[in-house]
């Protein structure tokens, strides 16, 4: 029988979304992603103890800072090795407001992997949907170098994001679907509010219809998956990008998985452009108290968790 996983690569490019590298080569995945909690994540484990040992030491003597983007270069190096097509990178979430240094983040990032032998055609820099990481991504596409918006949660960031040339967005499912559960309490029902109703799997069904419409050709890749409820009622998204106890379920699944999503249906569609200058922006995410929680949510906890990588960078080097 073919897995549900196989079935899936059919109509969706398949992504995995981790930094143990070592735990999805199974998979086969085309593309990974990572983020600052993934990589804090993989090095609390003994087997990349060693690599995240041998950066501070070749490393020792510059600031926290430049450590960890040679950290994140060495993690996606490794990625690259096992993966045929592209790894994501973060730009430190505590520049999510800055669109200059973002800017000038990101250029470093490409040139530390230039270094490595790795061209930029083969990486993705991570950038908070904010208003200032979409000028960020307008600039740095022009440039040549592929951005990939993440923390994204609403229509309106995604048209942003499209309006500015961003190779591709990364709607997260799964933290709409929380905030939903939680916002509906002891009324939400699993069994009606979930599978093709499921509020994350609507908004990028949303998204993926007003990019087919307007002909955007910003890639769309549904992330921060649940269940694999999820995954399947999204085959035929561009792109997934997928945990691996997720890709394992997936795996180990011969459920029959039908394409849900494709260009062709959405072509006719009546669908209204969304204004996409600055203060319309703005307002259309501050009316959206979901978008508006999580974005923030999001930057908190991925700043949170570069602290915290910092914090362990500073222990081993004390040594």
């Amino acid at each position: 029988m073919t897995t549900a996983l196989d079935q899936l690569k059919q109509y969706t490019t398949v992504v995995a979304d981790t930094g143990d590298f070592q735990q999805f080569v199974q998979y086969k995945p085309r593309d990974a992603t990572t983020n600052p909690s993934l990589i804090l994540k993989a090095v609390q484990k003994a087997e990349y103890r060693p690599l995240l040992e041998k950066t501070v030491r070749d490393h020792a003597s510059e600031s926290l800072g430049s450590i960890i983007d040679h950290l994140l270069i060495a993690f996606g190096t490794e990625i690259l090795k096992i993966v045929p097509g592209r790894v994501s990178t973060e730009v430190d979430a505590r520049l999510s407001f800055d669109t200059k240094k973002s800017i000038d983040k990101a250029h470093h990032i490409i040139d530390l992997y230039k270094q490595a032998g790795i061209g930029r055609e083969r990486v993705l820099i991570k950038l908070a949907s904010t208003w200032e990481g979409i000028r960020a991504a307008e600039v740095l596409q022009k440039d040549g170098i592929h951005c990939n918006m993440t923390l994204l949660f609403s229509l309106a960031q995604a048209a942003a994001c499209a309006e500015a040339g961003a190779q591709l967005i990364s709607p997260f499912v799964g933290r709409i679907y929380d905030w939903y559960k939680k916002a509906k309490g002891a009324d939400w029902d699993e069994a009606k509010d979930g599978g093709a109703n499921d509020p994350g799997v609507q908004s990028v069904r949303k998204i993926y219809a007003y990019y087919k419409k307007f002909g955007h050709k910003t890639e769309v890749m549904g992330a921060s998956f649940r269940n694999t409820s999820q995954i399947v009622e999204l085959a035929g998204c561009d792109l997934l990008t997928i945990s691996p106890d997720l890709l394992q379920k997936l795996q180990d699944s011969t459920e029959k998985v039908e394409r849900k999503l494709s260009p062709e249906v959405f072509k006719d569609a009546k669908i209204e452009r969304v204004a996409v200058d600055e203060p319309s922006f703005r307002f259309q995410l501050n009316d959206d108290a979901m978008a508006t929680e999580k974005l923030a949510e999001g930057i908190r906890a991925f700043a949170a968790d570069a602290i915290k990588l910092e914090k362990m960078i500073e222990e081993l080097r004390a040594k």
